[in-house]
Parts: C-alpha cells; structure tokens; sequence
C-alpha cells in the first residue's frame, strides 16, 4: 500500500502550519521561480498530481485553463482544497499519482508540486505523463533536490549549541528508499540522482525546456526561520519539459 502520511492527524495539523499551508503559493519559497517556468495556460487542460491544497490547481484556472483536474492521494488535502480553491472547471480526484487513469493525449500540462520524491517507480509515472499529454505538451515539476534526498536525514550535522556546521550528502549513487524525518514525523522518500531526473525524460520522448534550482526569495531569508541557511545548499530542483512529436 502506498504511503499516505497526510491523512495522519498529527501530520497533517503540523503540515497546516507551515508557511506555504496558511500563505499559499507566495508563501513557498520556490514560488516565484516556478511561476517563471509555468507556460501559458489560456484554454489549456491541466493535470495536477499531488495537488495537495489545490494552490496550483486554482492558479491555472484563475490564468485560462480550461479544464482542471487535481489528483492527491489524502482524502484530508482534498477536503481542504475543495473548501478553499473550488472552481467549476476544477476537478479532485483521491487516488494515488501512480493510480491515474487518464486518456491518451488527454492534457496539453502536467504538473507536479513536490510528489516525485513520494513515489518508487519514477520510469512508471514518466511513461504515464508522456502517455496523458498531447504531442507539445508541458510536463512541469518540482521534487526535492538530489542533495538533499541523497544521504536519508535531511537534517544538519550541529555544533554543540546547535549551529548547522553542515550538510550531509552520502550515498548519492545508491537510488532507491530513505527513510526521512518531515514535520518530526518519520517519512518514506525516495532518492534518485540529477542524471536520471533528466536523462529518463530525454529517453523517454521529452525535450528539456528549462532546469532551474530554486533560491529562497530575498524577502523570506530573514523573515522565516531557519531560511538563510537554505543558500548552503540546494533543497528543491524544478523541471520543465516538453513531450515531442511522436
């Protein structure tokens, strides 16, 4: 069975007090770097997995989307985004990312907010994206960087009065599991390296548009705790493909 940490009661009332949870997109560091990545969305349709609270959802039918489907896999998120980001021409579906069932050519973009990270088999889930968008279409997504999946902790090494010295990377080769700590909370991720984020796109029809290491926005290094130390080291990486003419 597939992991579903966010209908877990502690987790999810810890997930809702983060800054990107009670601010939305302009509270996510990442934001202002992606929107820049996004393409034109007028009379598109629009595939969201791990759609989450519906943010991104409700961004591209409020910019020309024609049609909006969100898939998440927490009955908890969905409730949230249905309550705070309705519109008629969005739809939620629960169901596992790597569950999707969608029609041949069935969306012009694809996005995915910090999900591929959350899922085993990422060859499965290219093969399905490519099979979901129309030839030209856009595949959009964010995942945590590979330095920072690599060696499983995703926590600092600390002085004794509790200064980040530095930041472990360690078996960066060995893809597959890691057992993390999110929120305080253990959490299974997966690790794989930049080469096969890129390299299984190329091989598997994409062309690459755009690859992008998000930076903490200026604003935020010294209004959020903990920020400024997030310029030490990469935390999220950002893809934009585009699936060729077959």
């Amino acid at each position: 069975m597939k992991e579903n940490k966010y209908d877990e009661n502690v987790f999810f009332d810890k997930y809702s007090q983060m800054e990107r949870s009670k601010k939305g997109l302009e509270g996510a560091g990442e934001w202002k770097t992606l929107k820049e990545m996004l393409p034109d969305f007028t009379g598109k349709k629009v595939l969201d997995l791990g759609c989450g609270y519906g943010w991104h959802c409700e961004y591209a039918a409020d910019h020309g989307a024609v049609q909006v489907v969100g898939v998440d896999i927490s009955e908890k998120m969905l409730k949230e985004a249905e309550n705070r980001h309705s519109r008629e021409n969005i739809t939620y579906l629960c169901c596992p990312v790597e569950d999707a069932q969608f029609e041949e050519g069935e969306f012009d973009i694809v996005l995915s907010s910090l999900a591929l990270h959350y899922i085993r088999d990422y060859d499965q889930i290219v093969d399905k994206i490519r099979k979901f968008l129309r030839p030209g279409g856009y595949f959009i997504f964010s995942a945590e960087h590979p330095v920072f999946t690599a060696e499983g902790s995703q926590d600092w090494y600390y002085d004794e009065n509790g200064k980040p010295l530095h930041f472990p990377v360690d078996n960066y080769y060995y893809e597959g599991k890691r057992n993390a700590v999110f929120l305080g909370e253990p959490v299974i991720k997966y690790h794989r390296t930049l080469t096969t984020y890129i390299s299984t796109l190329i091989k598997k029809g994409f062309a690459i548009v755009d690859v992008q290491e998000p930076q903490p926005p200026e604003e935020m290094l010294d209004t959020v705790p903990g920020m400024r130390d997030e310029m030490r080291r990469p935390m999220m990486l950002i893809v934009s493909a585009r699936k060729e003419n077959e």
